[in-house]
Formats: C-alpha cells, sequence, structure tokens
C-alpha cells in the first residue's frame, strides 16, 4: 500500500474483487492517515471506493468484509468485468488507484475477448488491459500477475507487454515467493505502474521471506519492510536491481526477472505441508460457508 500510497479523494477501484482484501487494506490505510475531517471520513465512506465481481460467492464475501472493515454502503457491483467492451469507458469511468489480484489461468468465451485489442486467451491479460484504460492520466496501479508474464514469448504476451510499457511507467517488480497470492507454488509478480508516460527503467525486488507461503501462511509487514525501504530510492542491493528499457529486445519486450548477483535457491514444500494447507483451506471454506448461511 505504502508503493502506490492512495490520498484521500482518490477513487480506488478493483475489477477483479474477489473477497474485496485488497480495498479493505486500501481503507485501513487512509482511516489511519493524520487529521483526518469529517469531510474526509464522508469522503472514505461514500466518493472513495468500487470494484466488480463476477462469482457469486466471492461477491457476497467481498460485501460482507468490507462491511466488517467499517465500509457501511461497499460499492460492488456483481458483473463479469471482462464482458464491458474497452472502447465504451470513457474518462468519467477512470480512477486514481487500482489494486488487484485478478483470477490466473481462467478462460473467457470467444466474444468476450474481442472487446480486447490484445485477444489474449489468458483472463489475468484481459484484467491488465481492462486496468491500463481504467486508470486515469497519472493514475497509479498495483496489480497481482502470474511470473511467467514477463517472459512468455506468445503473441498476446509481447504485445501486452509492449503496451504496458509503452503506455505507462512500469517503476517496480516485487517478484514473490510461490504461493503468496494463488494456488500452492505458483510465483506471481506485483506490477507497479503509472499511466501517461513510458517506461525508462524497471527496478526489480526479488522476496525472500526464508519460509513457505500459502493462505495459511500470509505475507505480513515485517516481510515487505526491506521491500518498502529500498523502493524509496529505487536502491541496489543482493535482491534488488534496475534494468533499463532502451536496453530489452524489441522483439520480445522479455522482462523476466534475472538477479545480476545470482540466482536464489528455491525451496520446495514437502508433500505434507501441501496437504495441511489443502485440509486448513477446505476448514477455511467451510466456516465461510456457515457464517453466511447463518447471515441469509
Amino acid at each position: 500500500m505504502q508503493v502506490v500510497a492512495p490520498r484521500i479523494g482518490e477513487r480506488i477501484y478493483d475489477g477483479a474483487v474477489g473477497s474485496a482484501g485488497f480495498l479493505c487494506e486500501a481503507f485501513d490505510y487512509l482511516k489511519n492517515q493524520p487529521d483526518l475531517t469529517t469531510s474526509d471520513l464522508k469522503t472514505l465512506q461514500e466518493r472513495t471506493f468500487s470494484g466488480k465481481e463476477k462469482k457469486s460467492l466471492a461477491y457476497v464475501i467481498a460485501i460482507m468484509n468490507m462491511i466488517l472493515h467499517g465500509i457501511e454502503a461497499p460499492n460492488i457491483i456483481h458483473t463479469n468485468t471482462l464482458a464491458e467492451n474497452l472502447a465504451d469507458i470513457q474518462e468519467k469511468d477512470r480512477h486514481d488507484v487500482i489494486l488487484a489480484n485478478p483470477p490466473f489461468g481462467g478462460k473467457e468465451r470467444k466474444e468476450v475477448r474481442q472487446n480486447f485489442p490484445i485477444r489474449a486467451g489468458e483472463t489475468a491479460f484481459l484484467f491488465l488491459q481492462h486496468f491500463i484504460k481504467m486508470l486515469k492520466a497519472g493514475g497509479r496501479a498495483g496489480v497481482v500477475i502470474k511470473n511467467t508474464f514477463l517472459s512468455n514469448t506468445d503473441n498476446a504476451s509481447v504485445s501486452l507487454r509492449k503496451l504496458l510499457l509503452e503506455s505507462c511507467n512500469l517503476h517496480t517488480v516485487l517478484d514473490c515467493p510461490g504461493g503468496t497470492f494463488q494456488g500452492a507454488g505458483v510465483k506471481s509478480v506485483v506490477l507497479f505502474f503509472e499511466k501517461g508516460a513510458p517506461t525508462r527503467k524497471v527496478w526489480y525486488y526479488s522476496l525472500d521471506v526464508g519460509r513457505n507461503m500459502g493462505k495459511t501462511n500470509p505475507l505480513n509487514d515485517a516481510d515487505l519492510a526491506e521491500f518498502i525501504e529500498l523502493q524509496k530510492s529505487f536502491a541496489d542491493s543482493p535482491k534488488s536491481w534496475s534494468v533499463d528499457v532502451a536496453g530489452i529486445d524489441k522483439a520480445t519486450f522479455d522482462l523476466s526477472v534475472k538477479n545480476p548477483s545470482g540466482g536464489e535457491e528455491v525451496v520446495h514444500r514437502s508433500p505434507e505441508e501441501i496437504m495441511d494447507e489443502i485440509a486448513a483451506l477446505d476448514a477455511e471454506s467451510a466456516a465461510v460457508l456457515e457464517r453466511i448461511r447463518e447471515l441469509l
């Protein structure tokens, strides 16, 4: 949240809202800012957050989660975000800040893919185009995406990297351990970018928390402390480095995470650890469903 640094009065959006975790984090971040006025709090409640969610259960959970965090009237729409035609998005629809973790590996119907100039099969790639379009000029975004996006050689991936680099300043790439955001072992990156000026230099940080990641063992503030501090000045370190876009291959726009100080050992979880996480997730899902039944 400190990298994107939303401010009171800005409109914050997540078009793949899921359980609304990012919007709730943004609300907590903003409500704890010093010297907030009554007007600020009213703005925070009524004119700051919006989101969309396709799946019915996730939509209900998002509403509940936001209410429990103190957002009295969540502005979440139950709809397929990707079914909206990008050409219909106007300036009034755009936002100052986008925070999102779109689903990996999903597929959309052919008629939905036709809404996008880059007709990717990967749902997350369609969402990334949507987010770029939904940002105001000067708007900032933090978007989680599968790390293979940075190096895939298919036409859609290459075209999307080109679009991102030419229409936005992709200033930071946070390389996360497997399982940080989605699925056991799935490696992801967080793309931090600002719309309006092309990318000149990309700063990378390779996050190593020294333990296996998952929903039962999530990131915490301490894990990200070094990243937050180094990112302020885009400093080089054993875990961070910068790449000049002028030097990348213009045929592929490859943005692979390649630490010049050398690779790090990959820690794989044991089958027992994976099974324990699956059991914990099943129990968590059952508890959420039971709570929903009690409320209905």
